[in-house]
């Protein structure tokens, strides 16, 4: 029973990413597709963030099993058995099809663990990436078949951590005895992109497998630093703003309080 005693105080982490790739059928596979609609076959992933060496997957260089017991892809409502169950790794799911949309992704944990499950949002990504936005009431750009299969795969990944607070004791020596690979301090590799981080859309024209690094976990602090200082510079501006409409309110208020 002592293995089932929560050791307070301590937190622990893994890191993970989960998101897509696409790519857009060739002539034959559509033929041979039951879907004559269908465009692109995707695959939608959870996986260790760090990546193997030479791999040419993004992310997915350990296993994640040892604490993972399942993860559930609920895809559109077109497809037939929409909610996928992944009980063993690697989690993923691949499929065809026309459009883009949200899959909830919901991540069970083994039963050593005694966490509750955990709910993620990731929207497909079909076609390849653009910081230009349709007009209200428009629909995007999207390029023809021919032109798209000429760009190359289509990324679409999100770095997290899972974290585990006051973990059992059980379960805390199961995740110690798995250290997960560090991810590369940097990489030839291009960055995956991301609209917060606009840059990074020049990396996704060079083609290749995207990977994750240290470099980026940092580069993502910065930026989210710079913004809170940005929030609070206007905080502290319209406070002082307020301040001063107040201060003018009294003084009308006054004057005419002399008056009556």
């Amino acid at each position: 029973m002592a293995d089932r005693v929560r050791v307070r105080g301590v937190t622990i982490h893994r890191s993970i990413i989960y998101g897509n790739i696409a790519t857009v059928l060739t002539a034959d596979e559509r033929e041979s597709c039951p879907f004559p609609d269908h465009t692109h076959r995707w695959t939608v992933a959870v996986r260790s963030a760090a990546s193997a060496p030479d791999s040419d997957i993004v992310g997915g260089a350990d296993d994640l099993g040892y604490f993972i017991k399942r993860v559930t892809f609920k895809l559109h409502d077109t497809y037939a058995n929409p909610t996928r169950n992944i009980d063993r790794p690697p989690f993923e799911l691949s499929e065809t099809g026309w459009g883009e949309f949200e899959i909830q992704i919901r991540i069970h944990f083994v039963p050593e663990s005694g966490e509750k499950p955990i709910t993620l949002y990731h929207h497909l990504k079909l076609h390849p990436w653009s910081l230009t936005f349709p007009a209200p009431g428009t629909d995007p750009e999207i390029p023809s078949p021919e032109n798209a299969a000429k760009l190359g795969p289509v990324h679409s990944w999100q770095y997290d951590e899972i974290v585990f607070t006051d973990p059992f004791q059980s379960f805390l020596t199961l995740l110690t005895a798995h250290p997960p690979t560090p991810i590369s301090k940097s990489s030839k590799r291009p960055i995956p992109f991301h609209t917060s981080n606009p840059s990074s859309l020049e990396e996704t024209k060079k083609g290749g497998v995207p990977e994750f690094t240290s470099v980026m976990e940092k580069e993502e602090g910065d930026r989210l630093d710079e913004a809170r200082e940005k929030i609070i510079k206007e905080q502290e501006k319209w406070r002082g703003i307020l301040v001063e409409r107040e201060k003018e309110l009294d003084r009308l208020q006054k004057l005419l309080a002399s008056k009556e």
